[in-house]
């Protein structure tokens, strides 16, 4: 009797665990990290509201990078899909080395800018290359605006301040925050004034504002006007603990034009869930490569019960 209730649990275990079972309970709750980032809040939100149809709980923490590594590091932090290569390597480098966060192979977005701008009408009086800027000093008053502190671009701004790169010894990097910088640049504009500033795309700051980045500067901030692939970071045990969740990780590829569509919403306060989940209302065929192979937390059809909660 006892064995062939042994074996009846076998079977039944085993008929579980191919029709897709429930993930170990650990995983329920996914734990994002987002830098300040009106992208990162985007593509946070899309991966967020999705994970919710499938019955998980995604949580944010607002960290800077160093922090948010760190966290990673000590497995507080779960989901990082924000790490932009190459201004963010030196960054994250060391805890990739030292098998303390990995670093899913496939970029969920390619296409992405990440460089120095400058408002059109300074760019058409000759502000053009990073070798400029020095020439500019005066107009500019010796400044160079960034984001937040502790931010990768503010460190590479930094570096080439320190090391007189482009003869910009004498300048000096002004550390705000994204908002910050978009304030400070859009009254730049309306004023006419000069301003050299931290760009990036996607963002909706590129039909905002009529701005040309600067060419020159691929020592810095890579090749192509600071070209740039996005991957998704996670602690190196997670694949292995949580593979549903790694596996629509995995699937996520995102389009500039999708992020700009919801971080448009982010800037105006719209919160980033509600943002993502009106766009992913509008846009469902973008579910089926997202959720290939997935299934929801308890073992179900991700994309069936997905897509039935984006009707709700």
């Amino acid at each position: 009797m006892r064995l062939k209730t042994a074996a009846l649990l076998t079977a039944t275990l085993f008929c579980a665990l191919h029709a897709g079972a429930a993930e170990d309970p650990s995983c329920k709750k996914v734990r994002f990290a987002d830098v300040g980032w009106s992208d990162i809040a985007a593509t946070t939100g899309l991966a967020s509201v999705v994970l919710e149809g499938m019955g998980y709980k995604p949580t944010v923490t607002i960290a800077s990078i160093p922090i948010t590594f760190a966290g990673m590091k000590n497995r507080q932090i779960d989901v990082f899909l924000g790490y932009w290569n190459p201004s963010m390597t030196p960054v994250i480098e060391p805890f990739v080395k030292a098998n303390q966060i990995k670093v899913l192979e496939q970029p969920n977005l390619v296409g992405a800018k990440y460089t120095l701008a400058v408002p059109d009408y300074l760019y058409d009086k000759g502000l053009k290359t990073f070798a400029d800027i020095a020439k500019f000093e005066k107009d500019l008053q010796g400044k160079i605006h960034g984001i937040e502190p502790g931010n990768d671009g503010n460190a590479l701004i930094a570096g080439m301040i320190k090391d007189n790169k482009f003869g910009l010894k004498s300048f000096k990097m002004v550390e705000s925050s994204e908002a910050g910088m978009l304030v400070e640049a859009q009254r730049a504009i309306r004023a006419k004034r000069a301003i050299v500033f931290l760009g990036w795309e996607p963002h909706p700051m590129n039909v905002q504002m009529k701005m040309r980045y600067l060419a020159g500067g691929d020592e810095v901030f890579g090749p192509n006007l600071g070209e740039a692939k996005v991957y998704t970071a996670v602690p190196p045990s997670y694949e292995t603990r949580c593979p549903n969740v790694t596996a629509f990780l995995k699937n996520l590829r995102f389009t500039t034009d999708m992020e700009n569509q919801v971080m448009g919403p982010i800037l105006d306060k719209v919160k980033p869930n509600l943002a993502a989940r009106n766009i992913l209302q509008k846009n469902p065929a973008v579910l089926e490569p997202w959720l290939k192979g997935v299934k929801t937390f308890d073992g179900k059809d991700a994309l069936a019960e997905v897509s039935a909660a984006l009707k709700r």
